[in-house]
């Protein structure tokens, strides 16, 4: 290289003293914001609740991370200190370990990728399929939709269970309570109706709540074994869960169920159930000091269930404002004791929802499955839930309860009765025979509608009370093997049919009568 190319290389690079300059005012100009970090101690830790001091820029309901990496959640902010649940095990938790205070509130992760798993209340997956893999989260807790964004109940969810949906009829959006003493059917009442819905329909979605984990497990098996567990969502808080997770199960599984709702889905989630949810916030919020009320429950105990509930209804769609539709149907699970529906918790829930399933023990005990208490169940959505084919064959099964119920309770006084008492009794009778269904056995609407005509026209008035199972299995049987009959019309798969506006049509009547006519001459067979 020649002395001029040397030079000229050189002078190239600025002088050390230009570049000394240069980074010195860099530096000058620079600014460092302090953001305050919360870092406190443990004071006391204890029963799935810590005490925490130095905690001074902290949230309610954020998340806590202590030292040994097991997050808590603040509950309570004290002057001097806060009090947290610990959201896993407190046993490597002591006194005098730091806690960070994340600056984030409780989410679990949302969409798709959680269809077919089971999940614990933080949404980590607890079954055998690996990561769920979605950057998508969701607080737990949200306020509800506002009633501007909402529309009325009018789209049935057929749960499958003949006296459901007769009798009680559940809307798409609505809350509808199951209720009833322990080992009566409440669990079997919501699983059936998750199996009556279909892939692409409606999304199902199971909050199991201080359950045995066996009693989970067996859920699970029932679902994938009827090909449900595809479109749903078990999110588990079992009874070996600390309290603080079994508080926070149906707020995750609530956050899940919304995701779905919000993006155009119909969803049914089941809250198994809200009585050992209430124990469980009683359990931390007697630890944590809080005042006791009514039974030592707090005294933001209604608020507890009400904030959860209301985040259920039917969506208005309003593609301007992005919002496709969608719904959310609650069916939330209370354990009564002996039957007793005033107690606090009940009558809490009972006042929150839109009507209620009461299954009785007595009905239970005597072989009525579902052990569903007629006077006592209520929709307070009613026929707005129903197909006009259905309510007009489950109008004059009301009416027949009723009466019989009346009758029931004056018969029973061993009085002399006449030919109309005594047939409207053998007709009640029938009538709640048929009602009977066994569990995990699902009843299409067109099945329905077509076997309570038979029972409402008289048709069962003749056949003996204990073959009225008999009577439904081959008749139903009949309706699959004539799906032809008269001019194609499919009685069995005959939603379009069968739910007209106009209900059943004069000519569908005499079809069906004609039928039942046929096949009562020639192809019943009672034993």
């Amino acid at each position: 290289m020649s002395d001029a190319s040397e030079r000229r290389l050189l002078t190239s690079f600025p002088h050390p003293e230009q570049v000394s300059a240069a980074l010195r005012q860099q530096i000058a100009g620079m600014r460092f914001p302090l953001s305050p970090v919360s870092v406190g101690t443990v004071t006391y830790v204890g029963d799935g609740t810590a005490k925490i001091s130095g905690l001074h820029d902290v949230m309610v309901g954020e998340l806590l991370e202590f030292e040994d990496e097991t997050l808590g959640m603040a509950m309570n902010l004290e002057r001097e200190e806060v009090g947290a649940i610990v959201l896993g095990s407190d046993r490597t938790i002591h006194q005098g370990s730091t806690v960070h205070a994340l600056g984030e509130i409780a989410a679990v992760p949302v969409g798709d990728e959680l269809l077919g798993r089971v999940v614990d209340a933080l949404g980590r997956p607890i079954d055998s399929s690996g990561p769920i893999r979605t950057t998508r989260m969701r607080l737990v807790e949200s306020a509800a939709p506002a009633i501007i964004e909402r529309q009325p109940i009018r789209v049935p969810l057929h749960t499958g269970i003949k006296a459901v949906d007769a009798l009680v009829p559940i809307g798409r959006g609505q809350r509808e309570l199951i209720i009833g003493d322990r080992q009566t059917g409440k669990t079997t009442l919501a699983v059936d109706a998750m199996l009556n819905q279909q892939a692409g329909d409606v999304i199902c979605i199971y909050v199991a709540i201080g359950q045995r984990l066996a009693s989970v497990a067996q859920v699970v098996r029932t679902l994938e074994r009827h090909g449900v567990m595809g479109h749903s969502v078990v999110v588990t808080a079992d009874a070996g869960a600390p309290a603080a997770l079994q508080y926070l199960a149906p707020y995750a599984g609530c956050a899940i169920a919304e995701e779905f709702m919000e993006h155009g889905h119909d969803v049914l989630i089941v809250y198994d159930d809200l009585t050992k949810h209430a124990w469980a916030y009683r359990q931390i919020s007697l630890l944590l000091r809080r005042p006791p009320g009514r039974e030592a429950f707090p005294g933001d105990i209604f608020y507890l269930h009400a904030r959860l509930l209301e985040r259920a209804g039917r969506l208005k769609t309003d593609p301007a404002a992005g919002r496709p539709g969608g719904s959310m149907t609650a069916l939330p699970i209370i354990e009564t004791q002996m039957g007793d529906l005033a107690a606090y918790i009940p009558t809490n829930v009972i006042s929150i929802t839109d009507g209620q399933i009461f299954l009785e023990e007595d009905l239970f005990h005597a072989g009525v499955r579902p052990a569903i208490n007629a006077g006592l169940s209520v929709s307070r959505v009613a026929g707005a839930a129903q197909t006009p084919a259905m309510k007009q064959v489950s109008g004059q099964l009301r009416l027949n309860m009723a009466q019989y119920r009346e009758l029931a309770s004056f018969a029973q006084f061993g009085a002399e009765l006449d030919s109309a008492t005594q047939a409207a009794l053998d007709r009640g009778t029938r009538i709640l025979e048929l009602l009977k269904q066994d569990q995990h056995d699902p009843r299409s609407l067109e099945e329905q509608i077509a076997l309570l005509f038979a029972v409402n026209r008289g048709f069962l008035d003749d056949i003996p009370i204990d073959q009225i199972r008999s009577f439904e299995r081959q008749f139903l049987d009949f309706l699959r093997e004539r799906q032809g009959l008269r001019n194609a019309i499919t009685i069995v798969a005959s939603g379009r049919t069968l739910g007209t506006a106009q209900g059943i049509t004069p000519e569908l009547e005499a079809l069906l009568t004609e039928s039942l006519h046929e096949f009562m001459t020639h192809y019943l067979l009672l034993d």
